[in-house]
């Protein structure tokens, strides 16, 4: 919380009772100021912010339910907790019906009251990120482009550096990295940083369609020109003209279509299926991958001239374990987005489990964190998520291989090692080495004739 988030107003006719408030709480790191009685409690919050209020009950002038009720009727801030010596159960129900959030018996510890105020701090915190995230929702604010995507690492803040520079220009950029890893929101921010941020952004995943109709969908047709064509279509080509196209999974692309596609990347016009005549477009094309392209061009499933033709750009992006330092940024971001799905409160995530989290394998990388917080909070009811909460995944082991298991040729290759480097550091001189080695000049001489050294 800010400052002044942690001012406190103490409204109390006993001057030992505030005093000693004073001392624990700004001993606590908080700023507090003192009210006398009700009206003066209210004249303090008229001119000035207080996140919370502690308040006795029996005063002079105006008691604390008197207090409680103008408080509302003027709707000032603050969170109220209610104190008094002559407590009972209809006094406390009776303060909770008036607005108060908490009520606390004195005497009490130290302790007792710091817990109390910690505990209305996050009801407080907890409704402000309610009350942020459905004002995002509802004007749509989340944030765009490069800085839509979270980050604290290294890797990808000189990642986005280059983003922003491929953004200012209309060659084509090739997204690669593992599965899960955000690559259509990197196109995205490549579009929103864009001049063609204002045009359409599309996407399409060339795995999913057949191929049969991924033709179709990216270059148009006419009408009538194949059975069941009954009105042309326009293609995403088509549809996208003045913004940027993002071809998904372009490794699983139809060998025989991408010869038009490249023709398309040099031309900058398109063919519809039917028709004699190219029409003209504006593109820029994204292209997204998990696949190592070079394999698939050295196997021959993917073209060379293509491959050079979309990768004028490239930008890789690193796997979660390679940038574990944003988990915790990522959790922070997403945490009160699922929960907001699942109309659910946000709750808070334990330093043992976010740290958990930075040490998992993440083999799903990002797609795989958000199911774990999803998983979590189905399952996880509390206010606080704990180590024991996270609903991980269980990952497979790798099998063993039986052949790496010869402690007899570990041995082996470590000596072989050994041998080597002592020869390396004496200059070939074999005394010298057997010496270092602690074995005899003959043992030596063995061991390099047979190891072929």
């Amino acid at each position: 919380m800010t400052a002044a988030e942690r001012h406190i107003l103490i409204i109390d006719d006993e001057a030992p009772m505030r005093h000693m408030l004073r001392m624990v709480l700004e001993r606590d790191g908080y700023t507090v100021s003192e009210a006398t009685s009700g009206r003066q409690g209210l004249d303090r919050l008229q001119s000035g912010h207080y996140s919370l209020v502690l308040c006795d009950i029996r005063m002079p002038e105006m008691d604390g339910l008197s207090f409680l009720k103008e408080k509302q009727a003027q709707q000032f801030g603050g969170t109220v907790i209610m104190m008094s010596a002559y407590g009972s159960v209809d006094t406390a129900v009776e303060c909770m019906k008036q607005g108060a959030y908490d009520y606390i018996s004195k005497p009490f510890r130290p302790d007792e009251i710091l817990l109390t105020v910690r505990k209305a701090e996050e009801r407080l915190q907890l409704r402000q990120e309610n009350v942020q995230l459905k004002t995002n929702m509802r004007r749509g604010s989340r944030p765009q482009g490069v800085a839509a995507i979270i980050h604290r690492s290294a890797v990808m803040k000189n990642l986005l550096v280059t983003v922003e520079k491929a953004a200012a220009v209309n060659a084509p950029v090739l997204i690669t990295g593992p599965t899960g890893t955000g690559k259509e929101l990197i196109a995205r921010a490549l579009h929103a940083e864009s001049p063609r941020s204002d045009k359409p952004f599309l996407a399409v995943n060339c795995s999913a369609i057949p191929a049969g109709l991924l033709e179709s969908e990216l270059f148009g047709h006419a009408k009538g020109a194949f059975t069941g064509a009954d009105r042309a279509r326009n293609g995403l080509f088509g549809a996208a003209d003045g913004g940027t196209l993002l071809l998904d999974e372009i490794g699983d692309f139809p060998l025989a279509l991408q010869p038009k596609l490249l023709r398309v990347l040099q031309e900058r016009e398109v063919r519809r299926i039917g028709e004699s005549k190219p029409t003209p477009v504006d593109v820029r094309v994204l292209a997204a991958t998990s696949k190592d392209l070079k394999e698939a061009v050295a196997d021959g499933s993917f073209r060379e001239d293509l491959f050079y033709r979309l990768a004028v750009i490239s930008v890789e992006l690193p796997a979660l374990e390679d940038r574990s330092e944003d988990i915790a940024a990522l959790v922070e971001s997403y945490l009160p987005r699922i929960a907001a799905r699942l109309k659910r409160p946000v709750p808070k995530m334990s330093p043992e489990a976010l740290n958990k989290l930075t040490k998992q394998p993440w083999p799903g990388n990002i797609r795989e964190l958000l199911n774990v917080l999803e998983k979590t909070l189905v399952f996880c009811r509390e206010e606080i998520i704990g180590e024991g909460d996270l609903a991980l995944h269980d990952h497979p082991v790798a099998p063993i291989d039986p052949a790496t298991l010869s402690l007899k040729k570990a041995t082996a290759a470590l000596e072989k090692d050994y041998i080597e480097k002592a020869l390396i550091s004496t200059d070939g001189n074999r005394t010298q080495a057997a010496k270092i080695l602690e074995i005899s000049l003959r043992s030596l001489i063995y061991k390099i004739k047979d190891y072929g050294l």
